[in-house]
């Protein structure tokens, strides 16, 4: 039998083929959280330091002392300096550990009255939160450029389909604006997601609270949530489904970049070249000379199913799970990073190919054939005093009689509500620039907390990703 090796960590002695288990990916995975930890951790302290205990576990000047050390921390991370030993584990042991290398036994004092289970709780809110920020700004603007095409091209006409089947007359711009209302939908599941996720756990500890005076609505107030967790069992035990969560909205989302993609890969097809995508969203050939294939929007779809399937591993290793912490909810972290990254990705690439699209007017308009007018015909004969069913079956014998229909005129025949030449295009504008706004306002809040909390670690959790 081979001799058992181990490491000392921060919480006791390890043998090493457990440590690299239990760590997993944490040690890679972290490095995403060090902003977030050393924030939470500065609104730990400031609250620490106003508790009304003697002797008092941290001081005002002991907070002084600890602010810029976690500043400096944030700084490092940013430059892709600091680095998550396999003896700390994760983040969080990372940062105490270089505190109290730092400042010594004052280092060692920070953990007070919180736990590593509440504390990547909430470090997982604070980066959600910058995340779904960044994921409804790049959804509005993809809504935004989806509605400029639409208006653009309100009055160019498109084959309508059911089935893949040529069907009614449509537009491009009826066509364009319903992904715009798709991803406006999409942005109403986001800030669901977000107003779940706007609620600070820490002081949870483990769980069960702790036998100290601790301000858990300050902590929350520092940290610019909208309000703390009230129960210390579900600040735990919302970790991982507040993930799952966001990771359900971040489906919603690739669901309908899947389908656009989808549309731009048969539209775009030389057999129907309504649309052309241009050359910097399609990759060549290795053998064949002539290609250019949409491998953006074939790697849509297959985003779209993976990122569905990562909403599903979160909500499985949350199923049947027993109240309190487990290291079963460890695993939730690396597909709810992953999930958001893609997502993210996925929108701003789209945005970037749609804003990039050619409409092939003559194409589409020569893609009509009589049969797209039948539904049009029949109900105009039925507004001649004819049945329906009798309209319809006449219309179906006498299909001949529709060639040479304008489609344009047809378009312009629907005037109600959301129909070809009923689009509320300024109502679109409106819903596109609210959502920008939000996001804005709350991403300069946030800013502004985070400066006050650690001031001189220069960009803060709330701006966008680059």
């Amino acid at each position: 039998m081979s001799k058992t090796r181990s490491q000392k960590t921060t919480v006791g002695q390890v043998d090493d083929d457990v440590l690299a288990f239990t760590a997993g990916k944490d040690i890679q995975l972290d490095l995403q959280l060090v902003e977030e930890d050393c924030l939470g951790s500065a609104a730990h302290a400031v609250m620490l330091s106003r508790m009304k205990t003697r002797p008092a576990i941290l001081t005002a000047a002991d907070v002084a002392r600890i602010l810029p050390e976690l500043a400096a921390i944030t700084r490092s991370a940013r430059a892709g300096k600091f680095r998550i030993t396999p003896a700390d584990q994760d983040v969080h042991l990372a940062v105490e550990r270089t505190l109290t290398e730092k400042l010594g036994d004052l280092g060692k004092r920070i953990h007070t009255a919180r736990s590593r289970n509440d504390q990547v709780a909430v470090d997982l809110r604070l980066w959600g939160r910058a995340r779904l920020l960044d994921l409804l700004d790049a959804s509005s603007a993809l809504a935004g450029t989806m509605l400029s095409l639409g208006r653009r091209h309100a009055a160019v006409p498109m084959v309508g389909r059911t089935h893949m089947q040529p069907a009614m007359p449509s537009s491009v711009g009826l066509w364009a604006t319903s992904f715009t209302e798709a991803l406006l939908d999409d942005t109403g599941v986001l800030e669901a997601a977000y107003a779940l996720n706007d609620a600070c756990p820490l002081g949870s500890a483990a769980g069960y609270g702790v036998p100290l005076p601790v301000d858990r609505a300050l902590t929350a107030r520092l940290l610019g949530f909208a309000r703390p967790v009230h129960n210390v069992i579900h600040g735990v035990n919302s970790r991982g489904r507040v993930e799952s969560v966001v990771l359900a909205a971040c489906s919603q989302v690739m669901l309908t970049l899947s389908r656009l993609a989808q549309d731009l890969m048969v539209f775009t097809m030389p057999e129907f070249g309504y649309f052309t995508l241009q050359r910097e969203f399609c990759t060549g050939s290795s053998i064949m000379p002539n290609k250019l294939n949409p491998d953006v929007m074939e790697l849509m779809r297959s985003r779209a199913a993976t990122v569905h399937s990562l909403a599903q591993r979160v909500v499985m290793i949350l199923n049947a799970a027993p109240s309190g912490y487990n290291r079963d909810l460890q695993d939730t972290k690396e597909p709810y990073l992953e999930g958001v990254a893609i997502t993210l990705s996925a929108l701003r690439v789209m945005e970037r190919a749609m804003a990039t699209l050619t409409v092939n007017r003559e194409a589409l308009r020569a893609a009509f054939t009589p049969g797209v007018f039948a539904t049009d015909r029949a109900i105009e004969l039925v507004g001649g005093g004819m049945p329906f069913r009798d309209a319809y079956h006449h219309v179906k014998e006498h299909l001949h009689e529709l060639a040479g229909q304008d489609p344009v005129a047809a378009l312009r025949a629907k005037t109600h509500l959301g129909a070809t030449a009923g689009l509320d295009f300024a109502m679109y504008a409106l819903r596109v620039k609210s959502v920008a706004a939000a996001v804005k306002s709350r991403r300069t809040r946030l800013a502004t907390v985070a400066a006050r909390l650690l001031p001189g670690a220069g960009n803060t959790p709330g701006a966008p990703v680059s």
